[in-house]
């Protein structure tokens, strides 16, 4: 077939263009390259005063991150720290805009807990499943993969790995000795409301729930049949140059065996302790591999197909997508300074990756008071010219 010079002309005009692009990937081990805010279209000032109050606004719970976990989870019956903790340091931050450093505060380099914010890792696990084949769709169930009994009868017989990645499988049963309903149990009732609770519908009935998303590593360990700390440096962190200090711990009793060796299934959060452990910068790379549709230069890590997937409002919950937090703007619950294609990891402790397309912006927070978040960004906001 043959074009016209015409003929291609209108083909550019009516096809989208691509306004902002990344053109600038750090090396590994190199100095991330920065560049200055005004280079960029940004008021250093004011950036500056956003970056101040990240300062400011520390998360107000104790540095012994064990007191604060305890703390904060006391209402959980038989609650217990499994897996290992660590004290955390001081609020630290980290701006990306199209691929450079504009700003940055704290140590980026320390290891830090990041509790929820590990979900968004799990995810892209499932992500490289799905792309090597060896789970055929979201769709299947996950009995079909996993047959030791955890998905045994007929309520957990229906759960999909979709029910699993969007937190609305509803799964009843225990895992490594913690209880479905005793994993953030509602604000109401006691130990017989919520242990003999009515069950939902897989897919209708979206709950954060720690162990469901342990379940999801779990499942995930079957399929790869490697640990997944493996699977997450050999296909993600290595490629995009990340360091060699992070780290994802399971509990001291998530062993199982897989083709006669012993492997520890990680989690997905760290309120039992536990979870990735990880600096700033390797989340900034992380964060901007989403932000590129799943491109590292030239090579494509994770399909765009699955990010547009992970990134559509799910059925149970309109601001949850595949263990990311959407921000659409039907939700009355939605960050009000980032845009509606905004989406976000979160954790315990004010930890965040925002992945902001609109500004072609990555933006890392460490351990600012969570209340404060949508506060920053809006004094981010008032910077861009």
């Amino acid at each position: 077939m043959k074009f016209s010079l015409l003929g291609a002309l209108i083909w550019l005009c009516a096809t989208p263009l691509i306004s902002q692009s990344i053109n600038y990937f750090p090396e590994r081990g190199a100095q991330w390259e920065q560049k200055a805010p005004a280079d960029v279209e940004i008021d250093g000032a004011l950036l500056q005063k956003a970056i101040d109050f990240a300062q400011a606004n520390e998360y107000s719970e104790p540095h012994d991150l064990q007191l604060a976990i305890y703390k904060s989870f006391a209402r959980e019956p038989y609650h217990k720290i499994l897996g290992p903790t660590r004290d955390r340091g001081e609020p630290a931050g980290i701006i990306i805009k199209d691929g450079y450093v504009i700003a940055s505060w704290g140590d980026t380099k320390r290891v830090d807990m990041t509790f929820s914010v590990t979900k968004s890792y799990l995810s892209t696990m499932a992500a490289i499943a799905l792309q090597d084949g060896f789970i055929g769709s979201i769709d299947d169930k996950v009995n079909q993969y996993v047959w030791d009994g955890l998905f045994d009868g007929d309520h957990n017989s229906k759960i999909t790995w979709r029910h699993l990645l969007t937190q609305s499988s509803d799964w009843s049963g225990e895992l490594w000795g913690s209880k479905d309903w005793a994993d953030r149990p509602p604000k109401e009732g006691k130990v017989d409301d919520w242990k003999f609770r009515e069950l939902h519908e897989p897919g209708t009935n979206f709950e954060y729930n720690d162990v469901r998303v342990n379940l999801l590593a779990y499942s995930l360990l079957q399929v790869h049949r490697k640990p997944l700390p493996m699977v997450l440096k050999e296909r993600i962190m290595d490629p995009i140059g990340a360091s060699s200090t992070w780290r994802w711990h399971g509990y001291d009793n998530s062993w199982t065996n897989i083709d006669g060796l012993k492997m520890q299934s990680v989690s997905g959060g760290g309120h039992s302790g536990g979870g990735l452990f990880i600096n700033t910068e390797d989340h900034a790379r992380f964060g901007l591999l989403f932000l590129n549709n799943g491109k590292w230069k030239d090579h494509q890590i994770v399909q765009p197909s699955w990010i547009q997937e992970m990134t559509n409002s799910s059925a149970a919950e309109d601001n949850y997508g595949f263990m990311w937090w959407l921000n659409p703007s039907s939700n009355a619950t939605r960050m009000t300074a980032i845009s509606n294609n905004a989406y976000y990891a979160a954790g315990f402790g004010g930890n965040y990756i925002i992945i902001e397309p609109d500004h072609n912006m990555v933006i890392v927070l460490r351990w600012l008071q969570p209340s404060q978040a949508n506060d920053f960004i809006s004094l981010l906001n008032k910077a861009l010219k």
